[in-house]
């Protein structure tokens, strides 16, 4: 019964002059960068095959077999009968895997690009072309056919003396535009009479906000939010006015919920991100390195000439210590992004002296966010 009124409302919305829509007017951010519609999606396709025409930069064959049975495989599917005890030199040849994303709604005949890269001990696919291969899906259909020449950034140069040089990854490349779809994943943005939004960040008031803002443009009871993931939205049958609902529908700007307070840190690079809302109680900080330098020579002591001595070598130990004399400095209560900032700055404080410091205030229950060690 609600359905006839949500369509003339869908016309009239989309058929206003843009300048009247309000829900442009104040800030916040789309739909369409806060959610996407579940189910429609890219699909992962893969695929195995050869690439020809190297120089001399392919597989070996003593330690990729495989290599040489996939191109006798080929050899035959090409009606080349090629005799059991005939051997293969490889080294032209490389066995790669295909990988590429099949985009959303994707039709028959578009092209989509491919990466390369190689399974075996190929040196560098520079120069190198790739044979038809077929990519399949997690089902193991058919959904693209790859083929082309690669277009591969890095390279590797060597001497005879064993000393070499490599930049980038030469054993790796893409073909752009180098498959051809051949059938088109079905999906489910036309069936059923809602759409669901799944958030790209789950959170419990950016999805009230967005059904609440939802509702405020298309009316009340169009939106629910179902959970802190996923909004439901009534939506047209008609395919047509289906799209057109989304084109409207993706536009409406929300104010998303402040992030939690959190502090990641990465501690094999050392990057340290703080968030907005972490904050820090009152708290006392100190931090100082000591540093121990050793240094050790040896002085021979030798016995005067023609003298029944003999020669001593004796060990000189220098020990240094040096400690940085780094004062207290205090953090407030409730003390915001900038402060932490500044006051850490003012230590001169490294990145992996940062992160014992919020280790500290973490342990010391004066750290109000979580900290997440990478």
């Amino acid at each position: 019964m609600l359905r006839m009124p949500l369509i003339a409302l869908i016309a009239l919305v989309l058929g206003a002059n843009a300048g009247s829509l309000h829900a442009q007017d104040w800030t916040g951010e789309r739909i369409k960068d806060l959610a996407e519609v579940a189910g429609v999606r890219d699909n992962q396709l893969v695929g195995y095959g050869l690439v020809v025409g190297l120089d001399g930069t392919g597989d070996q064959t003593t330690q990729a077999p495989f290599t040489a049975q996939s191109i006798r495989s080929m050899l035959s599917s090409q009606g080349v009968q090629v005799p059991p005890d005939v051997s293969f030199q490889t080294e032209n040849v490389a066995a790669v895997m295909v990988t590429a994303n099949l985009p959303a709604f994707a039709r028959p005949g578009q092209d989509i690009d491919v990466t390369v890269a190689s399974i075996a001990n190929a040196e560098s696919l520079r120069g190198g072309s790739l044979l038809m291969t077929p990519l399949r899906g997690a089902d193991g259909e058919i959904y693209a056919m790859a083929q082309g020449n690669l277009t591969v950034s890095g390279f590797g140069v060597g001497g005879e003396d064993g000393s070499s040089i490599t930049v980038n990854i030469p054993s790796a490349g893409r073909i752009p535009g180098g498959a051809t779809v051949e059938q088109e994943v079905a999906s489910p943005f036309n069936s059923g009479d809602t759409i669901e939004l799944t958030l790209n960040t789950p959170d419990f008031t950016t999805a009230r906000r967005m059904a609440d803002a939802i509702n405020e443009e298309l009316g009340p009871e169009t939106a629910r939010a179902k959970d802190a993931g996923a909004v439901s939205v009534r939506a047209p049958d008609d395919p047509d006015q289906r799209v057109g609902f989304m084109a409207y529908l993706e536009k409406i700007r929300v104010h998303p919920g402040a992030a939690p307070a959190k502090v990641i840190v990465n501690s094999r690079s050392g990057t340290v991100v703080v968030g907005s809302e972490v904050r820090v109680r009152q708290a006392a900080v100190t931090h100082g390195s000591l540093t121990v330098t050793i240094t050790e020579d040896f002085d021979v002591d030798q016995p005067p000439p023609f003298g029944e001595g003999e020669t001593v070598v004796t060990p000189d130990t220098d020990i240094e210590v040096q400690q940085e004399d780094n004062p207290m400095f205090l953090f407030g209560p409730g003390v915001r992004l900038e402060e932490i900032v500044e006051q850490v700055n003012r230590v001169g404080a490294a990145p992996g002296d940062l992160v014992a410091i919020l280790e500290a205030l973490k342990q010391a229950g004066a750290l109000r966010a979580e900290l997440v060690i990478i």
